[in-house]
């Protein structure tokens, strides 16, 4: 289970630090496999894999559903329509007109193709149903859904999960870390069950975790976290609230007070729901997420005291840009990328002194980079010891 916050240890030494080059170049014989390729996160990790220079030599496995006693049976003629990636990802054709083929999940494909590290990229109940079996046989899991995200069974019900063996689920969840790199990095090597974080909650988290840490942040007077995300947070398929005639030229709040990423926050910052209030909007965009959060400290504090905060905080963190004291971030500059851009305002100091409490942080990330894909190959970085940023810059 992934340490508190409280009990974080200090950043990597420079003898750790994962901007070290760990022999860029070389390739491994590490064998992956993702499950789930057909939505925008799966495909986005799919793109990442197959340009990792440790992967060169051994190019990721896709997998499509699982497979039945009648797939088994087919005839040999049904068997020749394959199903390649690009029929799913059009955009990872490549000029040579070769494409890898998406071949149905089989646990005893995987066990044939040795695969070392399974990447689920699948609805939160398929995930919960898995995991368990990749674990026992053997397998290293990244999952990027919201099943084992949450130790809190209060805070996980909004998934509304099922376990055939509960009390086997949930000495797998204890085990589960939650897998933002920043925070646990130290467990993340280690572990066999890595649950990649929501992307609200990423880019809420980074931007908190040092303030809350040093114990700056007035909680009395509560937290709010203004955020809003693209359209394809919300997935690939359209809904009533997702497709064009309702999200273009509009800008809406959602999931009021019930979101689904609050549990994220409350678990990883040790907050109550009562000091802080987070509320999601959908954005007119394909893509990223702008988090604006507004703190009240505890005493005054110059604007180089908190950037200092936040310096030795990322000191080893390769894929968070911390923006200079009033530049604040914007969406355009990480769209595409695998950073965290995060910037705060605080307010000058008044005769009252009150002004001079008043804080506000700004967090911006790629919704389907950061705050899923690539945090899913920052995690496996870390998980080999590789460089952290590695085929991610």
């Amino acid at each position: 289970m992934a340490d508190s916050l409280t009990t974080l240890p200090p950043a990597d030494s420079a003898a750790e630090s994962p901007r070290q080059s760990h022999s860029l170049s070389t390739p491994t014989q590490l064998r992956t496999a993702i499950a789930g390729v057909s939505g925008y996160a799966g495909g986005e990790l799919a793109r990442l894999l197959l340009l990792h220079p440790r992967l060169t030599e051994t190019k990721p496995i896709f997998l499509g559903r699982m497979e039945t006693t009648s797939d088994a049976t087919s005839t040999k003629s049904d068997k020749s329509e394959k199903l390649l990636l690009t029929d799913l990802q059009p955009q990872l054709a490549t000029g040579d007109g070769t494409a890898p083929e998406v071949v149905p999940f089989n646990w005893q494909r995987l066990v044939d193709e040795g695969i070392d590290l399974l990447f689920l990229a699948t609805p939160h109940e398929q995930s919960r149903e898995w995991v368990p079996e990749a674990i026992a046989r053997g397998l290293r899991v990244i999952d990027l859904s919201g099943a084992w995200r949450l130790q809190d069974e209060r805070n996980r019900a909004v998934y509304n999960l099922t376990d055939a063996d509960p009390v086997a689920a949930q000495k797998l969840q204890t085990e589960a870390v939650y897998g933002n790199p920043e925070l646990h990095r130290d467990q993340i090597r280690n572990a066999r069950l890595v649950a990649n974080p929501g992307c609200y909650s990423t880019s809420i988290i980074l931007a908190l975790a040092p303030l809350l840490r040093a114990g700056l942040a007035d909680l009395d007077y509560g937290i709010v976290a203004d955020a809003k995300s693209g359209v394809s947070g919300a997935g690939k398929a359209a809904t009533a609230k997702t497709h064009f005639m309702y999200a273009a030229d509009n800008l809406s709040a959602y999931s009021v007070f019930g979101h689904r990423h609050t549990g994220e926050l409350l678990e990883q910052l040790h907050l109550d729901c009562d000091q802080i209030q987070f509320t999601p909007h959908l954005l007119p965009i394909p893509r990223g997420i702008l988090s604006t959060i507004y703190v009240r400290l505890k005493s005054d504090c110059t604007r180089d005291q908190i950037a200092a905060v936040y310096a030795d905080f990322y000191r080893s963190s390769p894929l968070v840009r911390l923006r200079p004291a009033g530049n604040l971030p914007q969406i355009q500059y990480v769209t595409r990328t695998n950073f965290c851009d995060l910037g705060f305002e605080l307010a000058p100091h008044s005769p009252s002194g009150a002004n001079g409490r008043r804080l506000v942080l700004v967090s911006c990330l790629d919704n389907l980079l950061k705050g899923a894909a690539g945090q899913a190959v920052q995690n496996m970085n870390v998980m080999y010891g590789w460089n952290e940023a590695e085929g991610l810059l």
